[in-house]
């Protein structure tokens, strides 16, 4: 009895256990169990459609069924059994059979999308700031090419510009159009259907694919089916390197390739091959606008999703031509500075995706828009990392067309060309700019004293009977030079040199011609001028070769007036008399006290008929009855009179010559009793038509015979009646 007794506790204890514990496994799973509402996981999704059954087959054999038969978070587009059937026919397979685990794991890994997104979220591009709204047409994918072979190498691409970051597959994006992200960013369907004009516009397709269905939801993710099998794309690089009729632009590009050994990715690529090979890093230079290898885009974030690069490639039959044309002088890439050779391709780079309908106005990597139409345009296509282009044209780069490509692409300007890229370049490479520009070859300069050390970095001077100087002073002289050698010409003004003209250089100079004969200061003071040997043309402007350089005055304006007084008494005289017994008269280095080495000066000097009326003025002293100057007065108010007037006649920082481009309230190196500033009014709205007004409202007029004579950084004219000041 007792061990009947004892069975049957036992019994009822362990029932008693089994039903507690049933009931708590019953509130477990009421609570934490999965719930009916919620929908099966993706593979399982598709199972139960019956339409996707080629697909399925192809997720098995690329080994993604537990993947995608569990947790995750995905989005996958998912391809229909017809559109598998399409796929084979179109590809030559028999069936499901012809897929083999790697084509299967290609067509899975490129449709499967991290993180899960309806419609809605699709054209909004991730960042850390939340959602930028319709921004975006790309996502990254499982999907990313490894270790391949290469010219006898294994190699993997770049995963930044010009760099390697370890941790990063460089997976590949896919790219779909949807139309809120293509009217936010003022696109159509016209500009999906120029990349893909046998594919049907939906509103929401994938590469050439429509979306059949959106926003099926699954446990682990979010299914859209499509119509079409999506392989993974090319990017640009490999895209290049497919098609024979851009094997001259890829050339050049693998000239700035370099190889980088990898021991990481050895080790893994033997791991998962057993080939033990070393694998290198193919990198691009950094100098180029991106890596065409490069699957990730600027901050290597989340950018990609709204953007890309554009790689526009001129075919053979154009690139070749248009090499021997730019290496006329160099003959080859390798003799020409690096940077013909990295302009010539960063013209063909654009930093951002260029769409079909705003390819006209946006700017490449040298913020330079195309100079080739949509007509020129004979291949495009969207890739995983960008857009591609293939032209019959070459993006002619500004370096290459206009005038600064007369210095740049000939080894006998290199000095010049050295001074442009610092200082005037990006100026004169402005195609809307006309401009004209008297060319600096390399002999000349040196001839001159000027040269390039190449051991200090550095620009020297040798002046004759001089020790040879370095840096700042040498490098300004050139400068000098340069800025001289440079004239805006919007209007031709230069076209003719037949005549006799005056024109402002660059740096506030001027420069003057006659006959077919140049000059500035530096030129009158030697008693020289510079003859035109020939004319080159270029599309914004044109370039003179002449036999000498367009130097500058060593002297100063004092010593300029003087020479005038001499030359030419009657004209410049009297207003030199007075300045030389005047207080403001340096006698030691003839400079003009009040005015200041580098700055620029007009002198308006009356001619002596116009001093003697100023002396009966009682403008200036001297008798008032015949007129006669008193050069040396002798009490403080005469003195004054004449500094004062002399003071009148010197614009203050500005030159002006009758060539019609300057006019208005010109301020003067007169002050008045109260120390404000006095002006000259000049009217000149026509060449060779100067008139002059002081506050007084008294005219004169240039004597232009004896007018526009150059000076350091000024220039002397003559007039034919004395100017006042209050």
């Amino acid at each position: 009895m007792k061990i009947l007794f004892r069975r049957s506790l036992v019994f009822g204890v362990g029932f008693l256990l089994l039903a507690i514990t049933a009931c708590r496994k019953k509130e477990f799973d009421a609570y934490y169990g999965r719930p009916d509402w919620l929908a099966q996981p993706i593979y399982q999704q598709l199972e139960a459609r019956k339409n996707f059954t080629h697909l399925l087959a192809t997720i098995d054999k690329a080994g993604y069924k537990d993947i995608l038969g569990k947790a995750g978070y995905w989005t996958f587009f998912a391809p229909t059994d017809s559109a598998f059937e399409n796929y084979f026919k179109a590809n030559g397979l028999s069936g499901d059979d012809a897929i083999d685990s790697a084509h299967a794991r290609r067509i899975v890994a490129y449709e499967l999308v991290y993180n899960a997104y309806r419609k809605e979220q699709l054209v909004d591009q991730q960042t850390s700031a939340g959602p930028d709204t319709n921004q975006a047409f790309k996502r990254k994918t499982a999907y990313y090419d490894w270790v391949y072979a290469e010219n006898g190498r294994l190699l993997i691409a770049a995963n930044r510009n010009g760099t390697y970051a370890t941790n990063d597959n460089n997976n590949k994006n896919i790219p779909y159009f949807i139309d809120g992200f293509l009217s936010q960013n003022g696109l159509s369907a016209a500009d999906y259907n120029y990349f893909y004009p046998g594919a049907f516009y939906s509103g929401f397709n994938v590469a050439d694919a429509k979306v059949l269905e959106a926003d099926i939801p699954a446990e682990n993710g979010i299914i859209h089916t499509i119509d079409k099998v999506i392989t993974p794309l090319d990017n640009l690089e490999r895209y290049l390197a497919s098609n024979p009729n851009y094997s001259e632009f890829r050339s050049l590009l693998e000239k700035l390739v370099t190889y980088q050994s990898n021991a990481d990715i050895t080790h893994r690529n033997m791991v998962l091959t057993g080939d033990a090979d070393s694998v290198f890093v193919k990198v691009y230079s950094a100098a180029l606008a991106f890596s065409p290898n490069n699957e990730n885009y600027l901050a290597s974030g989340t950018d990609a999703q709204k953007s890309g690069w554009t790689l526009v490639v001129p075919t053979n039959d154009v690139l070749i031509p248009y090499e021997k044309k730019i290496l006329e002088f160099y003959q080859t890439f390798e003799a020409a500075p690096p940077s013909v050779l990295t302009n010539l391709l960063n013209a063909h780079m654009w930093q951002t995706a260029v769409w079909p309908n705003k390819m006209s106005h946006t700017t490449n990597s040298q913020q330079e828009v195309p100079t080739f139409t949509q007509s020129n345009i004979v291949d495009k296509k969207v890739l995983s990392n960008g857009f591609f282009y293939g032209i019959n044209a070459v993006q002619d780069a500004n370096v290459f067309r206009t005038i600064y490509a007369k210095a740049f692409l000939d080894p006998n300007y290199s000095l010049m060309t050295r001074a442009l890229d610092a200082d005037l370049k990006y100026s004169i490479i402005n195609p809307s700019i006309s401009y004209t520009m008297f060319m600096m070859p390399d002999n000349l300069l040196r001839a001159a004293g000027y040269d390039w050390s190449s051991e200090r970095n550095d620009w020297s001077y040798l002046a004759s009977g001089s020790s040879i100087q370095y840096g700042s002073g040498a490098m300004d002289r050139v400068y000098r030079i340069l800025q001289t050698s440079i004239l805006t010409t919007n209007n031709g003004e230069m076209d003719d040199l037949s005549g006799e003209g005056i024109m402002e250089a660059w740096n506030g100079e001027y420069i003057k011609y006659k006959n077919n004969t140049v000059w500035a200061s530096g030129n009158a003071d030697a008693g020289t001028v510079l003859h035109i040997n020939s004319i080159g043309k270029a599309a914004n402007g044109q370039v003179f070769y002449t036999d000498g350089l367009l130097t500058f005055t060593e002297n100063t304006i004092g010593y300029h007036l003087e020479k005038l007084a001499t030359n030419d008494p009657a004209g410049f005289n009297s207003f030199f008399q007075y300045l030389k017994n005047s207080t403001l008269w340096t006698a030691a280095t003839k400079d003009i006290v009040g005015t200041v080495p580098g700055t620029s000066y007009t002198i308006f000097v009356p001619v002596n008929s116009a001093i003697t009326q100023a002396v009966q003025d009682g403008v200036l002293p001297g008798d008032k009855t015949t007129g006669t100057p008193n050069y040396t007065p002798t009490t403080d108010a005469d003195k004054d009179k004449v500094v004062q007037f002399i003071n009148f006649h010197i614009l203050n920082r500005n030159t002006v010559v009758p060539d019609g481009k300057k006019e208005g309230a010109f301020e003067t190196l007169m002050k008045t009793s109260d120390g404000d500033l006095s002006f000259i009014f000049i009217n000149s709205q026509h060449p060779n038509s100067m008139e002059l007004r002081d506050s007084y409202n008294d005219i004169a007029y240039l004597d232009y015979t004896r007018s526009n004579n150059l000076s350091a950084r000024t220039v002397i004219h003559a007039i034919t009646h004395y100017l006042r000041g209050k």
